[in-house]
Formats: structure tokens, C-alpha cells, sequence
């Protein structure tokens, strides 16, 4: 090869490096990524390291069964607290400043941070956000996960129905019936306690927030002072619990065993698994098989559950074994808490003979009552 060729052909190829510096992908969703370039960031609406309870209690709990799951290091995780989930400025503040400093995977805890999610996440292609209860998703990087708490709720209205005395059964909800997670969780406890107690209504004190604790505690003494001797709930902190074991009623807590707050009035408690849900989507991310498929899992998947019942409680073994029973047609399928024809509060019909309601009508649809159910 002469001189002339030579000088040309290198030439060409600094040419070349200088125009394509590298032919590296940058990466994205859906490819592998190697574990230890993992860095996750969670946004939570309260302090979840201050609590022994409660809603983002239950969520940070499935943060850690994760990071031990899959060996995970502490300095891998960055943490949002106290996000006003109604402060859309402060939401969209918290992620950018999550994406600054170099997470590639972002869990935002409430219903409020959904939007802001949808926004940046088309802003930032190369971040995995996931967003719990909500609804909104794209088709690259943009998930949402829940799961059918509602098949928890209606065992546990089992576990109530069997317990009042007054036939009046309170329950703290954070929103109405415009929104179908909070209406769709207690239709189905309502649908429970029927089972058992026909004769029992569930009254329903809205709080109008996710996380109120004052709010919370005047609903709950509200419903206890009309006469409810048990006090179930919807709302992120245990209060509602407290504030029945201090007036000497029972009580069905949510999100965590609630029973370490409130051990003399807590039946059982409602749960959330978080963990079942996170390791599997940060392994996906690592082994690159993530989608955008929104979770919506299930009793038989983990994700939900209820605690086991109170021992200082005197019950039933009939009840024990119907509810065993209905936890088991539940898990196999052969048996759904939504089935049939079912009557409102307010005189109409929802469902099909035969039928069950379809995921999106339990999911975005729920804006009835059960008819056993009074607004307080």
C-alpha cells in the first residue's frame, strides 16, 4: 500500500470517529441493563421511614423485600417524601430532580402523581416510570400498577358482618364514588358483610383527601358517635383504627397489619404486598423484557391479601370456613366478587345475569354505591 492510499484511509476514518463517535446504543426500556447501573427513585406522599403503618408504609415495605430480592444496593435508591400528591408543581419538581441525579427507574406512590408522570415520561424516554392506581400509560416507558384489593376487601367484610352488634358498620373513605378505586374496594366489603349479616349497613364518611389525619379522625369519631361498632377504612394512616380502639369499638384496617397500632380493635386488616409487584418489574428492567402492560394482580398473585385474624377475637368457625371457602373460589377463578345483577343505593341495577363486571368497569367504572351502603 503506497503512502498516498495510506494517508487517505486514515483520513477517512478519523473522519468517521470525529462524525459517528460512537456506535453504542443509548439505552432504553425494553433493553438490558446491568444491575449495578440501576438507580431507582420513589416518590412517596408521606414518610414512610417514620411510620410503622399506613399506606406509604406498605409501599417502602415492598421497596425493601425488592432490594433484598435482588441484592440491591441502599446508595441504588433516592427517595421523594411528603410529595403533595395535589401539588402538581412539586411533583413535577421531585421527578426532575430524581432524573438529575441519574435514575433510570421511578416508582411515584399515588393517584395524584399521574399526570405529571404521563408529561415527563414523554420527555424522558430513557426512564421507566410506574405509577400506582392509576390509569394513564404509554406504549415506550409508561406503566401504571394495581391490584384487586377489592377481593380482600370482600373477605374481610365477611370477617365484620359477623362481629356487629349494632348492625351499623362505619367506614372512613378518602373519596367519593367519582373515584372507582376507594367505591370499588367498598362494594366489596359491603358485598361481604351481606353474605354473612343481610341486615347490616355500611356507612360511608368521605374525607375528600388521600393522607388527613384530622380529617380521618373526625370521620371515624363521627360514625363511632351514629352508632358503629366497627370502623373499616380507605385513607392512608391508621387513625381511623386508633380512634376506634380508643372508643372501645372494633375495626378493619388497610394497607398494613394494623394490628400494631390498634391491637384490642383491629379484626384483621386489609393488605397490600407491594413487593410481589416491584421485584418483578425491576428484574424485567435488568433482564430487558419490560413492558408498558399495565399489573393488575390479584390474592392468587400475593400482591393482596388479609392478615390473619385477631386471636383475642371470639369467632365464629362456620365463618372461619366460609370465608377459607371464598378465598378459595376467588384464587381458582371459579367465583367473582363482582358477579350477577346487583342492586345500588339508589335503585338501579348494575351487571348481567351470569356475568361479571369486565377489569376496566371495576377499575374506572365504579361510581355507584352497593345498596346496603348510607352516605353519611
Amino acid at each position: 500500500m503506497n503512502k498516498m492510499k495510506f494517508s487517505f484511509i486514515v483520513t477517512i476514518a478519523l473522519v468517521l470517529t470525529m462524525t459517528f463517535p460512537s456506535c453504542k446504543k443509548e439505552w432504553k426500556p425494553g433493553m438490558p441493563l446491568a444491575k449495578e447501573k440501576l438507580k431507582i427513585g420513589v416518590i412517596h406522599i408521606t414518610d414512610p421511614f417514620s411510620e410503622s403503618s399506613g399506606y406509604s408504609c406498605a409501599h417502602q415495605m415492598g421497596i425493601e423485600e425488592m432490594k433484598k430480592n435482588l441484592e440491591l444496593q441502599d446508595s441504588q435508591f433516592l427517595y421523594k417524601i411528603h410529595v403533595d400528591d395535589t401539588d402538581h408543581l412539586h411533583i413535577e419538581s421531585a421527578i426532575r430532580d430524581l432524573i438529575a441525579r441519574g435514575t433510570n427507574v421511578i416508582f411515584a406512590t399515588s393517584w395524584g402523581y399521574m399526570d405529571a408522570c404521563e408529561k415527563l415520561a414523554g420527555e424522558f424516554p430513557a426512564v421507566v416510570f410506574a405509577h400506582a392506581s392509576g390509569f394513564k400509560r404509554n406504549e415506550a416507558n409508561y406503566t401504571n400498577y394495581f391490584g384487586r384489593i377489592y377481593q380482600a376487601r370482600y373477605l374481610s367484610g365477611i370477617a365484620a358482618g359477623t362481629q356487629t352488634k349494632s348492625n351499623k358498620i362505619g367506614f372512613v373513605a378518602a373519596w367519593g364514588t367519582e373515584n372507582s378505586e376507594v367505591t370499588g374496594g367498598l362494594n366489596a366489603f359491603a358485598l361481604g358483610v351481606e353474605k354473612v349479616n343481610p341486615q347490616a349497613g355500611i356507612y360511608v364518611k368521605v374525607t375528600h383527601s388521600w393522607f388527613d389525619p384530622l380529617g380521618e379522625a373526625a370521620a371515624a369519631r363521627s360514625l363511632i358517635a351514629a352508632g358503629c361498632d366497627i370502623i373499616a377504612q380507605h385513607c392512608d394512616t391508621p387513625i381511623p383504627q386508633i380512634e376506634a380502639e380508643k372508643a372501645g369499638v372494633l375495626g378493619i384496617g388497610y394497607n398494613t397489619d394494623m394490628s400494631a397500632v390498634a391491637p384490642s380493635s383491629v379484626l384483621a386488616s386489609v393488605l397490600w404486598n407491594w413487593g410481589a409487584y416491584y421485584t418483578t418489574l425491576v428484574q424485567s428492567v435488568i433482564n430487558g423484557t419490560f413492558t408498558t402492560a399495565p399489573y393488575f394482580g390479584s390474592l392468587k398473585d400475593g400482591i393482596v391479601d388479609i392478615s390473619p385474624l385477631n386471636e383475642n377475637i371470639s369467632w365464629n368457625p362456620e365463618m372461619i370456613l366460609l370465608l377459607l371457602d371464598e378465598r378459595r373460589r376467588i384464587e381458582s377463578g371459579s367465583f367473582d366478587v363482582f358477579s350477577g345483577i346487583m342492586e345500588t343505593n339508589d335503585g338501579g341495577r348494575i351487571g348481567r345475569a351470569g356475568g361479571n363486571l369486565s377489569d376496566d368497569e371495576i377499575r374506572n367504572g365504579m361510581n355507584w354505591y352497593y345498596r346496603t351502603i348510607i352516605k353519611y
